[in-house]
């Protein structure tokens, strides 16, 4: 198989750009919210019940699951992160439905992001915190939101989407 097919597809541009613009967001937000708004230092700020912005470093993954302050650690959740974009960037290439590969971008995107906080901050930098009830759910950035949609979009796609079927 060509590298030029199995690297670039026709909708390649339509993931990348969601991803380049997840990736420049999250970032974004993240130093603002880490070196101009003072997050760490003004926490909690309530903005509405059950919304609180907060400064929380997750070391593991989703959920803080696998949390660990080893550097052995902090590598392995980078790698399995660029391996994760390289698969996903070559699912991109093959793509011929524009939903899939905008929701593949956005799942890159903040896989990416979420990696870049993994070495330059050692772990990720996560702010919104929502609860209700006494149930508080877990605390995320932008880059998870964009995560979990492009989640969604491809779980929803997969349980609609029909190929043409074609008589023989």
């Amino acid at each position: 198989m060509a590298l030029r097919p199995m690297m670039w597809g026709p909708l390649s541009a339509v993931g990348v750009s969601l991803a380049v613009l997840t990736y420049i967001v999250d970032q974004i937000h993240k130093w603002y919210m880490i070196n101009v708004f003072d997050i760490d230092r003004l926490q909690p700020v309530k903005v509405v019940p059950g919304f609180d912005l907060v400064m929380v470093w997750n070391y593991g993954i989703s959920y803080g699951w696998f949390a660990s302050h080893s550097q052995a650690t902090r590598w392995i959740l980078i790698a399995l992160s660029l391996l994760a974009a390289v698969l996903l960037w070559i699912w991109l290439a093959r793509q011929a439905r524009p939903m899939v590969a905008a929701a593949i971008g956005l799942v890159l995107g903040g896989a990416l992001a979420n990696a870049t906080d993994r070495l330059v901050h050692g772990a990720v930098a996560d702010f919104f915190h929502l609860y209700v009830a006494g149930f508080s759910w877990y605390v995320f950035n932008i880059a998870d939101m964009a995560i979990v949609a492009g989640v969604l979009v491809l779980m929803y796609d997969s349980f609609t989407y029909q190929e043409k079927q074609t008589d023989n």
